[in-house]
């Protein structure tokens, strides 16, 4: 199996401006339109490359550690009395998480537009613990922005940034959270964007990140496209994901896309309560849950969070990796499609899906990842008992350990 950094055939977007439909674009100050022009045409230039598809590749198996499985879940499938289980193992990568994939693909593309140093922002830590190892593998300088809300619940995280070599950049404003890690670093780049390359960590930003990044983890759902078939015969009925900006679920979605008979379900951080400030759902207004609406943030038109006097809006979620106010801009557009589902889940409802998956499979998952068990086990009653469904797990739960305990 093999990896693609180029889009699979269903995909007809975004277009040449880098829109999904009304979604996407590029709202950058002037300081960063030639830096955004330069990593688009590198990317553009990566892409017919065979020599930076086969560097891409070689990392992604032997650093990384894909193809990663497709796991029958027997006995969370006999508890739930169906329908068949199968976890995509993004938690069985290099640091953790599916962060990995796209870090590689960007580091060499660092090292393509012979930027030396590295900055990247992180909500629950994967992102820079994988931006971190991919520095480290490939001689680059690595700064990782993080609010210190993110550092308090994730400190294990923070640990192995350090021990890998990064510079680890405490924020203390705002909500002290991903939102605020973002700013810092989008500031760091307008300053230093000579030497620098910003390695944004999920489908947000400027037109290129949405599409880049997507087709970095395009990777996910390639794998699983090709090990559900040769499994089960046939394609799954639907595929679950967590989304926070949305790169692990438009990693494993992307293949999928044409594929009418295949249900998508994008599960956001429902908090403790459908009232703005309460959680992150961006595009689940249909569960309840209020606040979001068009708007621009940090480089991209889509859906936010915000008051009504246009202020972006606290969030709260029991996952640092999905407390954000906005979603990317393809999912936005798959919303608006109807080609894909968003719902919500409580912080009660993923701990406890936490604890279910790994006392039926011995798998500590990611509270981000539980998040997606929650609505499967809420959703299996309504599925066939012979449909075959995909959950991507995509990262590890040690980060979470303390507060799991807390929880618990």
């Amino acid at each position: 199996m093999t990896a693609a950094v180029h889009p699979q055939p269903a995909s007809e977007w975004p277009d040449v401006h880098g829109r999904f439909g009304p979604y996407g674009g590029r709202y950058v100050p002037e300081t960063l339109v030639e830096p955004i022009e330069e990593l688009e045409r590198a990317y553009s230039a990566a892409q017919a490359d065979d020599t930076f598809l086969s560097a891409f590749a070689h990392l992604l198996k032997t650093f990384a550690g894909r193809p990663t499985p497709l796991d029958f879940a027997a006995r969370l499938t006999e508890h739930l009395g169906g329908p068949r289980i199968y976890l995509k193992r993004e938690d069985l990568l290099h640091t953790g998480a599916h962060k990995i994939n796209n870090c590689i693909g960007q580091g060499l593309l660092a090292l393509r537009m012979k930027k030396p140093r590295v900055i990247a922002e992180t909500g629950a830590g994967q992102h820079g613990v994988a931006t971190a190892a991919v520095c480290a593998r490939l001689g680059l300088e690595c700064c990782v922005y993080m609010g210190t809300e993110d550092m308090e619940r994730q400190g294990l995280n923070v640990g192995r940034m350090k021990m890998l070599g990064a510079a680890v950049t405490p924020v203390d404003s705002g909500s002290r959270t991903l939102k605020d890690a973002i700013n810092e670093a989008m500031r760091d780049w307008v300053t230093n964007v000579r030497t620098t390359h910003y390695l944004l960590g999920s489908v947000l930003g400027a037109h290129p990140y949405p599409r880049m990044v997507r087709d970095f983890q395009s990777i996910i759902g390639c794998e699983a496209r090709e090990q559900i078939l040769e499994a089960e015969g046939r394609l799954p009925g639907t595929l679950f994901a967590c989304v926070g900006g949305g790169s692990n679920s438009i990693g494993l979605f992307h293949a999928f896309l044409s594929d009418s008979g295949v249900r998508m379900v994008g599960v956001e951080a429902g908090g403790r309560g459908t009232h703005l400030g309460e959680h992150a759902a961006r595009l689940a207004a249909a569960a309840g849950y209020t606040g979001a609406r068009p708007g621009v943030l940090q480089g991209t038109y889509t859906w936010v969070l915000q008051t009504d006097a246009g202020q972006i809006a606290t969030t709260h979620s029991v996952s640092a990796g999905l407390d954000y106010p906005a979603v990317g801009p393809e999912h936005a557009w798959l919303a608006d499609r109807g080609r894909a589902e968003y719902t919500a889940v409580s912080d009660e409802a993923a701990v406890d899906a936490a604890r279910t998956l790994s006392r039926t499979e011995g798998i500590l998952c990611a509270l981000e990842t539980a998040h997606a068990v929650a609505e499967l086990i809420r959703r299996a009653p309504t599925l066939s008992r012979d449909s075959a469904v995909i959950l991507n797990v995509s990262g590890r739960g040690d980060k979470d350990m303390a507060t799991l305990a807390r929880h618990l």
